[in-house]
């Protein structure tokens, strides 16, 4: 068994990794939405934390009745109790990547967790 999992995301308006890649550790997702539109709930977690990594276009996320301004380049951490919904710009639609993690879970990273080799 190779020790990486491949794959090439269409243009979807979701794409879910998870059982795709076979991760272990996150939920990554790639979502795409056209100008004017918006995610058709608003929700929160339990235990996970989103980073949201904004990939191209521009719109706004709500997260506790707050308006949150987001474009191409934008990264935003949410809490897991943080209520939110993500909308396109009227005039623009927006691409962006949703990782999940458990919160307060990360333990080692970069260089504390990375093994060189010569």
């Amino acid at each position: 068994m190779a020790n990486f999992s491949k794959i090439s995301a269409a243009q979807d308006a979701r794409t879910e990794l998870h059982d795709k890649l076979s991760l272990t550790g996150a939920e990554i997702s790639i979502n795409n939405l056209p100008a004017g539109a918006c995610v058709p709930f608003v929700h929160s977690h339990k235990n996970n934390e989103e980073i949201y990594c904004i990939l191209s276009g521009k719109g706004k996320a709500v997260i506790d009745e707050e308006t949150v301004e987001l474009a191409s380049g934008d990264w935003i951490r949410i809490s897991p109790a943080g209520k939110r919904q993500f909308f396109a710009a009227d005039d623009s639609a927006i691409s962006f990547i949703c990782i999940q993690v458990r919160e307060n879970s990360l333990q080692e990273y970069t260089m504390d967790d990375a093994v060189a080799y010569e």
